[in-house]
């Protein structure tokens, strides 16, 4: 695994930022960013599951230049393959793929590692591609809400995490707020959506469930550790 990047702020800019950011919305919050940070310095995230829509249609709406990292696991939904799709030519955004190296993806294939050891298989089909491209950015944006989890609930706007500056601008957006922008702007959910699922991963992992309740089921895992 490849060292830690160095944070490009210290802690006590995180918490200026925090302070200031705290007083803004999330599209303020997005706007404010691209005013402070270069937008090729800028990563951010998406695994265009259920509710990815939002994020990203206002995202590609405030900053089109801005590039959109989807980590290929290798194992995704057929559908959600298909949603990537869709929003990327239905919003004109820019995407790139991150993914493990064959051989370490075909070992968790043949290994069957998402049954034995799924904390290992993300480890491998989603922290390890990540890690490998943060030292090319000052910043990495992700969509986390602190409603989704007990974990997520302690997050903060932004945070040194991974060793790199994490944003966190929807972190206090609640569900509400953000069904009735995707219905204000008559935007699309995830297919699977439609059929129960409410949070979507790799299709060997999830099932249809309220909240995150459907994923890794039969396991206490509740985050692939990416946001650890």
């Amino acid at each position: 695994m490849p060292p830690s990047p160095v944070p490009a702020l210290s802690e006590a800019q995180i918490v200026e930022l925090n302070a200031r950011y705290a007083q803004l919305d999330f599209s303020e919050r997005i706007r404010q960013l691209y005013r402070e940070f270069d937008v090729d310095r800028v990563l951010v995230t998406s695994s265009f599951a259920a509710t990815s829509a939002y994020f990203l249609h206002l995202i590609s709406r405030i900053e089109p230049r801005q590039k959109f990292a989807f980590i290929d696991t290798g194992y995704h939904f057929p559908e959600t393959l298909a949603y990537r799709d869709y929003l990327t030519e239905l919003f004109g955004l820019k995407v790139f793929s991150l993914q493990a190296e064959g051989w370490k993806h075909q070992f968790t294939v043949d290994d069957k590692t998402y049954e034995r050891d799924p904390d290992f298989c993300c480890a491998i089909n989603k922290v390890e591609p990540l890690d490998a491209v943060k030292p090319n950015y000052d910043i990495w944006v992700s969509s986390l809400m602190r409603s989704d989890t007990e974990h997520r609930a302690q997050l903060d706007i932004f945070e040194i995490r991974g060793g790199i500056v994490k944003f966190n601008p929807m972190i206090d957006v609640t569900h509400a707020q953000r069904d009735a922008y995707i219905r204000e702007h008559d935007l699309p959910f995830h297919p699977l959506v439609a059929k129960g699922y409410q949070s979507i991963g790799c299709v060997h992992c999830t099932v249809p469930g309220e909240g995150r309740s459907g994923r890794w089921i039969g396991k206490p895992k509740t985050e692939c550790g990416l946001h650890r």
